[in-house]
Protein backbone atom coordinates (compact mmCIF):
# COMPACT_ATOMS: atom_id res chain seq x y z
CA UNK A 1 0.00 0.00 0.00
CA UNK A 2 1.16 3.09 -1.05
CA UNK A 3 1.99 6.06 2.16
CA UNK A 4 2.02 9.47 1.17
CA UNK A 5 2.91 11.90 4.09
CA UNK A 6 2.71 16.01 4.12
CA UNK A 7 5.58 17.53 5.82
CA UNK A 8 4.85 21.29 6.83
CA UNK A 9 5.83 24.12 8.80
CA UNK A 10 2.58 25.73 10.33
CA UNK A 11 3.59 29.35 9.44
CA UNK A 12 4.70 28.90 5.56
CA UNK A 13 2.47 29.81 3.35
CA UNK A 14 2.84 27.15 0.33
CA UNK A 15 1.10 24.79 2.74
CA UNK A 16 -2.75 25.61 1.46
CA UNK A 17 -1.64 24.98 -2.54
CA UNK A 18 0.09 22.02 -1.38
CA UNK A 19 -2.31 20.09 -0.48
CA UNK A 20 -4.57 21.20 -3.38
CA UNK A 21 -1.82 20.20 -5.66
CA UNK A 22 -1.55 16.80 -3.54
CA UNK A 23 -5.11 16.38 -4.15
CA UNK A 24 -4.99 16.87 -7.85
CA UNK A 25 -2.33 14.50 -8.18
CA UNK A 26 -3.76 11.59 -5.89
CA UNK A 27 -6.84 12.13 -8.41
CA UNK A 28 -5.21 12.08 -10.95
CA UNK A 29 -2.99 9.04 -10.71
CA UNK A 30 -6.14 7.20 -9.38
CA UNK A 31 -4.62 6.67 -5.63
CA UNK A 32 -7.27 6.85 -2.77
CA UNK A 33 -7.43 10.57 -1.54
CA UNK A 34 -5.67 9.95 1.78
CA UNK A 35 -2.26 10.74 3.67
CA UNK A 36 -0.81 11.72 6.67
CA UNK A 37 0.41 15.44 7.91
CA UNK A 38 3.40 16.26 9.56
CA UNK A 39 3.53 19.22 11.67
CA UNK A 40 7.58 19.46 12.19
CA UNK A 41 6.84 21.51 15.43
CA UNK A 42 5.13 18.47 16.65
CA UNK A 43 6.66 16.90 19.73
CA UNK A 44 5.09 13.62 17.84
CA UNK A 45 7.02 14.16 14.81
CA UNK A 46 9.49 11.57 13.54
CA UNK A 47 13.11 12.39 13.51
CA UNK A 48 12.86 11.86 9.68
CA UNK A 49 10.06 14.20 9.44
CA UNK A 50 12.25 16.88 11.41
CA UNK A 51 15.18 16.79 8.57
CA UNK A 52 12.72 17.64 5.97
CA UNK A 53 11.76 21.44 4.89
CA UNK A 54 8.66 22.89 4.29
CA UNK A 55 6.24 21.76 2.57
CA UNK A 56 7.54 18.06 1.68
CA UNK A 57 5.80 15.79 0.25
CA UNK A 58 6.58 11.91 0.82
CA UNK A 59 5.49 8.32 -1.21
CA UNK A 60 6.29 5.61 1.00
CA UNK A 61 9.39 7.85 2.38
CA UNK A 62 10.83 8.63 -0.27
CA UNK A 63 11.21 12.31 -1.56
CA UNK A 64 8.67 13.25 -4.59
CA UNK A 65 11.51 16.10 -6.15
CA UNK A 66 14.08 12.88 -4.62
CA UNK A 67 16.40 14.77 -2.81
CA UNK A 68 18.04 13.82 0.65
CA UNK A 69 16.67 14.72 4.09
CA UNK A 70 20.19 16.80 3.98
CA UNK A 71 19.43 19.10 0.66
CA UNK A 72 15.57 19.72 1.98
CA UNK A 73 16.01 20.59 5.63
CA UNK A 74 14.57 24.56 4.99
CA UNK A 75 11.88 26.15 2.70
CA UNK A 76 11.73 24.17 -0.19
CA UNK A 77 12.03 25.33 -3.88
CA UNK A 78 10.59 23.17 -6.64
CA UNK A 79 10.85 23.59 -10.39
CA UNK A 80 7.41 23.55 -11.95
CA UNK A 81 6.57 22.50 -15.37
CA UNK A 82 7.62 25.93 -16.90
CA UNK A 83 11.23 25.85 -15.54
CA UNK A 84 10.48 28.48 -12.82
CA UNK A 85 11.14 27.88 -9.37
CA UNK A 86 8.88 27.59 -6.77
CA UNK A 87 7.79 26.43 -3.29
CA UNK A 88 4.97 24.61 -4.27
CA UNK A 89 5.92 21.38 -5.87
CA UNK A 90 4.12 20.69 -9.04
CA UNK A 91 1.39 18.41 -9.67
CA UNK A 92 3.31 16.36 -12.47
CA UNK A 93 5.88 15.60 -9.97
CA UNK A 94 3.74 14.68 -7.59
CA UNK A 95 1.88 11.80 -10.13
CA UNK A 96 5.55 10.89 -10.80
CA UNK A 97 6.47 9.91 -8.15
CA UNK A 98 3.34 8.37 -7.23
CA UNK A 99 3.47 6.35 -10.90
CA UNK A 100 7.09 4.87 -9.79
CA UNK A 101 5.75 3.65 -6.52
CA UNK A 102 2.65 1.48 -8.88
CA UNK A 103 5.57 0.28 -11.43
CA UNK A 104 7.93 -0.66 -7.92
CA UNK A 105 4.62 -2.45 -7.16
CA UNK A 106 3.88 -4.17 -10.16
CA UNK A 107 7.29 -5.36 -10.52
CA UNK A 108 7.34 -6.80 -6.89
CA UNK A 109 4.19 -8.58 -8.06
CA UNK A 110 5.88 -9.88 -11.56
CA UNK A 111 8.84 -11.53 -9.87
CA UNK A 112 6.53 -13.54 -7.43
CA UNK A 113 5.25 -14.81 -10.74
CA UNK A 114 8.20 -16.13 -12.20
CA UNK A 115 9.32 -18.84 -10.50
CA UNK A 116 5.53 -20.28 -10.51
CA UNK A 117 5.49 -20.21 -14.02
CA UNK A 118 8.85 -21.98 -14.56
CA UNK A 119 8.14 -24.76 -13.16
CA UNK A 120 5.03 -24.77 -15.30
CA UNK A 121 6.60 -24.65 -18.24
CA UNK A 122 9.35 -27.37 -16.86
CA UNK A 123 8.73 -30.50 -19.33
CA UNK A 124 7.67 -34.31 -17.37
CA UNK A 125 10.16 -36.77 -17.97
CA UNK A 126 7.29 -39.08 -18.89
CA UNK A 127 8.82 -40.52 -22.40
CA UNK A 128 11.62 -42.97 -21.62
CA UNK A 129 13.10 -42.17 -25.16
CA UNK A 130 13.58 -38.51 -24.24
CA UNK A 131 16.10 -39.25 -21.50
CA UNK A 132 19.25 -40.22 -23.36
CA UNK A 133 19.29 -36.45 -24.99
CA UNK A 134 18.05 -34.57 -21.52
CA UNK A 135 21.21 -36.82 -20.11
CA UNK A 136 23.71 -35.92 -23.25
CA UNK A 137 22.81 -31.76 -22.56
CA UNK A 138 23.38 -32.03 -19.05
CA UNK A 139 26.63 -33.58 -19.24
CA UNK A 140 28.18 -31.54 -22.21
CA UNK A 141 27.36 -28.75 -19.21
CA UNK A 142 29.23 -30.79 -16.54
CA UNK A 143 25.84 -31.72 -14.80
CA UNK A 144 24.58 -35.59 -13.91
CA UNK A 145 21.18 -35.83 -15.05
CA UNK A 146 18.41 -35.82 -12.22
CA UNK A 147 15.05 -37.03 -13.31
CA UNK A 148 13.26 -33.80 -11.64
CA UNK A 149 9.37 -35.07 -12.51
CA UNK A 150 8.64 -35.91 -9.13
CA UNK A 151 9.38 -32.31 -7.22
CA UNK A 152 7.88 -30.48 -10.00
CA UNK A 153 4.29 -31.01 -8.58
CA UNK A 154 5.24 -30.21 -4.88
CA UNK A 155 7.75 -27.04 -6.44
CA UNK A 156 4.66 -25.40 -8.48
CA UNK A 157 1.92 -26.07 -5.73
CA UNK A 158 4.32 -23.96 -3.34
CA UNK A 159 5.00 -21.47 -5.93
CA UNK A 160 1.56 -20.61 -6.72
CA UNK A 161 0.78 -20.68 -3.02
CA UNK A 162 3.20 -17.74 -2.78
CA UNK A 163 1.68 -15.89 -5.64
CA UNK A 164 -1.88 -16.03 -3.48
CA UNK A 165 -0.33 -15.00 -0.90
CA UNK A 166 1.14 -12.10 -2.64
CA UNK A 167 -2.91 -11.48 -3.84
CA UNK A 168 -3.84 -11.47 -0.50
CA UNK A 169 -1.75 -9.52 1.17
CA UNK A 170 -3.67 -5.84 1.89
CA UNK A 171 -6.10 -7.27 -0.71
CA UNK A 172 -8.71 -4.17 0.44
CA UNK A 173 -6.42 -1.48 -0.65
CA UNK A 174 -5.47 -2.12 -4.13
CA UNK A 175 -7.90 -4.32 -6.65
CA UNK A 176 -10.36 -5.98 -3.39
CA UNK A 177 -10.62 -9.69 -3.31
CA UNK A 178 -12.12 -10.45 -6.57
CA UNK A 179 -8.26 -10.90 -7.86
CA UNK A 180 -7.62 -13.37 -5.03
CA UNK A 181 -10.65 -15.35 -6.39
CA UNK A 182 -9.64 -15.20 -9.93
CA UNK A 183 -6.12 -16.71 -8.82
CA UNK A 184 -7.31 -19.09 -6.86
CA UNK A 185 -9.14 -20.16 -10.09
CA UNK A 186 -6.16 -20.04 -12.13
CA UNK A 187 -3.93 -21.90 -9.61
CA UNK A 188 -6.66 -24.73 -9.92
CA UNK A 189 -6.61 -25.03 -13.30
CA UNK A 190 -2.69 -24.65 -13.78
CA UNK A 191 -2.50 -27.78 -11.07
CA UNK A 192 -5.20 -29.92 -12.92
CA UNK A 193 -4.61 -29.29 -16.17
CA UNK A 194 -0.91 -29.94 -15.95
CA UNK A 195 -0.67 -32.81 -13.52
CA UNK A 196 -3.80 -34.48 -13.61
CA UNK A 197 -5.20 -34.26 -17.42
CA UNK A 198 -1.37 -33.35 -18.92
CA UNK A 199 -3.47 -30.56 -20.73
CA UNK A 200 -1.08 -28.25 -22.06
CA UNK A 201 -3.92 -25.98 -22.91
CA UNK A 202 -5.25 -26.03 -19.77
CA UNK A 203 -1.47 -25.11 -18.02
CA UNK A 204 -1.13 -22.46 -20.40
CA UNK A 205 -4.76 -21.19 -19.91
CA UNK A 206 -3.89 -21.00 -16.10
CA UNK A 207 -0.93 -19.21 -16.22
CA UNK A 208 -2.31 -16.49 -18.91
CA UNK A 209 -5.19 -16.19 -16.01
CA UNK A 210 -2.67 -15.72 -13.19
CA UNK A 211 -0.52 -13.03 -14.88
CA UNK A 212 -3.53 -11.27 -16.04
CA UNK A 213 -4.67 -11.40 -12.44
CA UNK A 214 -1.25 -10.84 -11.18
CA UNK A 215 -1.51 -7.00 -13.27
CA UNK A 216 -4.87 -6.39 -12.26
CA UNK A 217 -4.36 -6.88 -8.54
CA UNK A 218 -1.17 -4.08 -8.65
CA UNK A 219 -3.31 -2.12 -10.83
CA UNK A 220 -4.14 1.50 -8.92
CA UNK A 221 -7.66 1.22 -8.24
CA UNK A 222 -9.71 4.75 -9.45
CA UNK A 223 -11.72 6.11 -6.67
CA UNK A 224 -15.28 6.47 -8.75
CA UNK A 225 -16.64 8.94 -6.41
CA UNK A 226 -13.44 11.31 -5.67
CA UNK A 227 -14.67 15.00 -5.50
CA UNK A 228 -13.40 17.53 -8.34
CA UNK A 229 -9.98 18.87 -7.12
CA UNK A 230 -11.20 22.13 -7.82
CA UNK A 231 -13.97 22.36 -5.21
CA UNK A 232 -12.26 21.23 -2.47
CA UNK A 233 -11.46 23.86 0.32
CA UNK A 234 -8.85 23.22 3.23
CA UNK A 235 -11.64 23.64 5.86
CA UNK A 236 -14.35 21.39 3.73
CA UNK A 237 -14.48 18.20 6.25
CA UNK A 238 -15.10 14.81 5.58
CA UNK A 239 -13.64 15.07 2.06
CA UNK A 240 -10.17 14.11 2.46
CA UNK A 241 -8.69 12.41 5.50
CA UNK A 242 -5.92 13.93 6.86
CA UNK A 243 -3.94 12.62 10.54
CA UNK A 244 -1.85 15.75 11.76
CA UNK A 245 0.74 14.65 13.99
CA UNK A 246 0.31 11.63 15.91
CA UNK A 247 -3.62 11.90 15.88
CA UNK A 248 -6.14 11.68 13.30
Amino acid sequence: MTTVELIYDRDCPNVTQTRENLLRALNRAGHALRWREWDRADINAPNYVRACGSPTILVNRQDVADVSAADAACCRIYTNDQGMKQGIPPVSLIVSALGKQTKTGIGKNAVSLLPAVGTVLMPKLVCPVCWPAYTAILSAMGIGFINYTPFLMPLTTAFLFIVLVSLAWKAKARGGYNPLILGVLAATLILIGKYQFNSDAAAYTGIFLLVGTSLWNAWPRRNSSAPCPACVTDGEPGTVERLKGGTS
